[in-house]
């Protein structure tokens, strides 16, 4: 991998707190430019953060899944971090794409290892259906998938989340968090964790940072504002008999989604297991790093 230098305060920051063996990257594909992680030797294994995280969700185990044999790649989405803000390009086939020329850019030319979690378990999702020869195992982490259960979840009126019309709406959030995103995120972690130990008060103020700007909110409300489109393009994939012919992996919080996910997939994963995280709530990268790890070691080998 050729060197790389820091040219921003987010890549700096950055490269004070990688683990050892990674670097940085960024590369321009598909009209963006992609900030990621990058470490090891083997093959690839891809992980996809949610949000309001960037890369550094998966901090826990870059190491130790670069020590059990892959070359771990770790980007953060369009519009999240260190990667670009656009206009546009947020769907998830779109952001599928994004991943899709990273790994041909960087040489990763092998059927893929592929974790998500969050709106990154959407991405990844939308990865095997676009490209599923060069998927080898696709585990996706407590999530519903739009199209596959996420707008039952999604209708407040009916016990379902709030959070996914606010931030699907356009402007209004980016004008009601800004100025207000640690104390947010303190109130965030605290409501969607078991364990909000995992969020110690450095932690929050690395994410809060990330977002402190109106564009950088901006960018991560626009994953929510495809999510209708996402799962009419999810839907339309399944009614013209779309099957994802890798082994999938659902795993969900126990306090969180639970089973709900590996349910929701039975019609469209053949070879689908289930696997529920003890004392996790939806955050289980942070939450539960050590389980998540053994649950998805014996998977991917």
């Amino acid at each position: 991998m050729t060197s790389f230098t820091p040219r921003t305060p987010y890549e700096q920051e950055v490269a004070e707190d990688l683990p050892e063996g990674f670097t940085q990257v960024v590369r321009e594909v598909n009209g963006a430019l992609i900030h990621s992680v990058i470490g090891g030797v083997g093959e690839p294994l891809v992980l996809l953060h949610g949000w309001p995280q960037t890369w550094r969700e998966w901090r826990h185990l870059l190491r130790p899944l670069v020590d059990m044999g892959y070359t771990v790649l770790a980007p953060d989405l369009r519009g999240t971090g260190g990667s670009a803000v656009t206009e546009t390009g947020y769907d998830k086939e779109n952001q599928a794409r994004d991943v899709h020329e990273l790994l041909q850019a960087l040489g990763l030319n092998d059927p893929v290892r592929m974790v998500g979690h969050d709106i990154g378990g959407m991405v990844a999702f939308s990865y095997a259906r676009l490209y599923p020869e060069q998927v080898h195992r696709l585990a996706i982490a407590d999530l519903a998938v739009p199209g596959f259960g996420l707008e039952e979840i999604m209708d407040p009126a009916s016990g379902g989340y709030f959070h996914f019309g606010l931030f699907m709406t356009p402007e209004a959030p980016e004008l009601l968090f800004q100025g207000n995103e640690r104390a947010f995120l303190s109130w965030w972690f605290g409501k969607m964790s078991a364990n909000p130990k995992a969020f110690p008060p450095e932690e929050i103020d690395i994410i809060a940072a990330s977002l402190r700007t109106q564009d950088a909110l901006r960018g991560g409300f626009e994953h929510y504002r495809t999510m209708l489109q996402d799962g009419r393009d999810n839907r339309a994939w399944r009614d013209a008999g779309g099957v994802l012919p890798m082994p999938v992996l659902a795993i969900g919080g126990e306090y969180s989604v639970g089973g709900y996910l590996a349910q929701s997939l039975t019609s469209v994963a053949p070879d689908l297991t289930e696997a529920v995280i003890a004392g996790s709530g939806h955050y289980i990268p942070d939450e539960q790093p050590e389980a998540l790890l053994a649950t998805l070691s014996t998977f991917l080998a």
